[in-house]
């Protein structure tokens, strides 16, 4: 007698794989679209520290967040969330603009 799997063994286990993949792909998804939006939340509390860092050394708020990259304040990627929303500054607060 041979040892080994057979066809429709192989199957099966394939098979309860696939529908264990298939079930966890929504959750994944889901868990990933909070942590970006949790990241966004917390870039803008960066570019509230940069618009004070701003403020202290010019007592003036910027216009925008390129006043603040050309201060070499924050760098190009800290104006944008990994979701691909952008932040700005209105009335002296980071904001996300849709």
């Amino acid at each position: 007698m041979r040892k080994g799997f057979t066809l429709l063994e192989m199957m099966i286990v394939l098979s309860v794989i696939a529908v264990v993949f298939l079930l966890s792909v929504p959750n994944i998804s889901k868990v990933m679209g909070i942590i970006n939006d949790k990241s966004c939340e917390n870039q803008l509390k960066v570019v509230d520290t940069a618009i004070l860092e701003f403020q202290l050394k010019y007592d003036d708020v910027p216009a925008s967040i390129s006043e603040l990259i050309g201060e070499e304040l924050l760098t190009a990627r800290q104006g944008i969330c990994k979701n691909g929303k952008r932040i700005d500054i209105e009335n002296g607060k980071a904001v996300i603009v849709e």
